[in-house]
């Protein structure tokens, strides 16, 4: 996939992320200035540094997703160093164990018998959820209110939300990060309706199953063999593969094309037809 993103302004939330800092190094192999938002500044400029030393143009800026504060004072940064942000790219997200069940299902014998350790839907840590869901979709909301009025205001902007797999069927165990993950293609449609005047478009992707460092430990052992999750999962993913964080890159850059003007408002998934596989 090939685009051209000469003089194009992108803005990556949770860059420092294994996934993001792919997507960054691939906007800025296009010819995009990047700036690369991390709530870890050292994860962000070392990823800036990469893309510097190859050639590109990066920055990395300090913002967490969920302070307004933080998020308008990136963004200044942002127009002050390269001008105002045409591609918004929100990667910052994640999943907290507080708001994840131990079982996949619950038994009668889960209500008579606590078991230290086990985590029951009853047992669910309010905080932890409420923690996923502001991370996911509140954190995306607050960088689009800090970055797209400038796009309204000049009339042109393109907006790539990350989705999940949980957004179309929940997976098991974590509750929390499915619902949120739904908001956001929820919000998703939304803002594309809302913006549809002003020239912005909304689109969002949603992976499959990566190995990231945030999974690696559900799904794979420590001698790299699959866990049970793991090996139920690829046994449901056709290609019968996890993705690699380049596989994203594709979808990426189509919705950011000029050529795509007319993709509005859809939820791509890049999972190697997780999502189309009934299970038989």
């Amino acid at each position: 996939m090939k685009s051209n993103l000469t003089n194009k302004v992108a803005v990556v939330t949770g860059g420092g992320g294994i996934l993001c800092s792919v997507m960054a190094k691939a906007l800025a192999n296009s010819g995009a200035s990047v700036a690369i938002l991390d709530l870890k500044l050292e994860a962000a400029q070392k990823v800036a540094d990469e893309i510097n030393a190859s050639g590109g143009k990066a920055i990395a800026v300090s913002a967490n997703v969920l302070d307004i504060e933080s998020l308008k004072n990136a963004e200044k940064i942002v127009s002050e160093t390269f001008g105002v942000c045409d591609i918004l790219v929100n990667g910052a997200g994640g999943n907290n164990p507080k708001g994840t069940t131990s079982k996949e299902y619950l038994f009668a014998e889960d209500l008579q018998n606590q078991v230290e350790g086990v985590t029951t839907f009853f047992d669910l840590d309010m905080a932890g959820v409420g923690f996923v869901f502001n991370l996911n979709f509140l954190g995306t909301l607050l960088t689009c209110q800090a970055f797209c009025r400038k796009m309204a205001e000049k009339k042109s902007g393109c907006v790539i939300n990350i989705s999940s797999m949980n957004a179309f069927t929940p997976l098991t165990k974590i509750p929390a990060y499915s619902g949120a993950k739904a908001a956001i293609s929820n919000f998703t449609q939304w803002l594309a309706v809302h913006f549809s005047k002003v020239g912005i478009r909304v689109n969002a992707i949603a992976p499959g199953f990566f190995l990231t460092e945030q999974n690696r430990t559900l799904l794979t052992n420590a001698d790299g063999s699959l866990t049970p999750r793991g090996e139920t999962i690829l046994a449901h993913t056709p290609m019968g593969k996890f993705g690699k964080p380049e596989d994203l890159n594709g979808a990426l850059l189509f919705l950011c094309d000029e050529d795509a003007s007319f993709v509005n408002g859809i939820v791509l998934p890049v999972d190697g037809a997780f999502s189309a596989f009934s299970g038989v």
